[in-house]
């Protein structure tokens, strides 16, 4: 996964309303019609499909077009894949045991590292 897509997904997966929309279209099992999603939040159309979009871009929704409606589907492997790549950055620092601390936190901390 490249730096740019990881970034899109923390992003998309940060907002709490976004995440909400991911787990409702995942829960629906195959595919959801976009206007069951609006149905679902207490928000204008033009939000959801905000939101909707950078699901989209971020790879963790996909659309299709049926006529004049969108069908929405999750991607269960992107959202794998993105935590198979969160535990390789964030769990190397476990396994070797060490804390990897930036110079800027230890000047911020008054030369202190975390361990003192």
């Amino acid at each position: 996964m490249d730096v740019t897509q990881f970034q899109r997904i923390a992003k998309a997966l940060a907002d709490p309303r976004r995440f909400e929309i991911l787990e409702v279209i995942a829960s629906a099992g195959d595919e959801m019609c976009c206007g069951a999603v609006v149905e679902c939040f207490p928000v204008a159309q033009a939000t959801v499909s905000h939101h909707l979009k950078e699901l989209t871009d971020a790879g963790l929704i996909e659309t299709r077009a049926e006529g004049q409606f969108k069908l929405l589907r999750a991607r269960p492997e992107v959202l794998a894949e993105y935590v198979t790549e969160l535990q390789r950055r964030v769990g190397a620092q476990r396994r070797t045991g060490k804390e990897r601390v930036s110079k800027s936190a230890v000047v911020a901390r008054g030369g202190k590292s975390a361990r003192s």
